[in-house]
């Protein structure tokens, strides 16, 4: 199985992007999603989890209000959507799909990993 992130693009500070990851080659309905980001030369950071059902939502405490994770099973799709970007959210975004949600950033917690997607908040 595999999943692809896109939606990533350059915005400046207080835009709005939506990210999809789309998952295939596995019962996508069945995972649980999640959203990791990673500032290049820093640690990965744990962004948001949705259930498999997608009615249990996740968020960390620096984007809590701002970002709203949701899914589609019937489309295999999970999105992230980013309102009020800051400076500070520039980052690959990882989608990543696990049997249930785990508040972690390790890789090897999670069953399959997308391949990212840039976003970048500057003006």
């Amino acid at each position: 199985g595999q999943l692809v992130e896109s939606g990533g693009n350059s915005v400046q500070p207080g835009g709005s992007l939506r990210l999809s990851c789309t998952g295939s080659g596995f019962t996508f309905s069945t995972y649980s999603m999640t959203w990791i980001r990673q500032v290049p030369g820093k640690e990965l950071e744990w962004v948001s989890g949705i259930s498999s059902d997608g009615r249990a939502t996740f968020y960390a405490d620096s984007v809590k209000g701002r970002f709203t994770i949701s899914r589609d099973n019937a489309k295999g799709t999970a999105y992230l959507q980013l309102d009020g970007l800051k400076s500070e959210d520039t980052a690959i975004y990882y989608c990543a799909a696990s049997h249930v949600v785990v508040r972690t950033a390790r890789r090897d917690a999670y069953l399959y990993w997308g391949q990212g997607t840039q976003v970048t908040v500057s003006s």
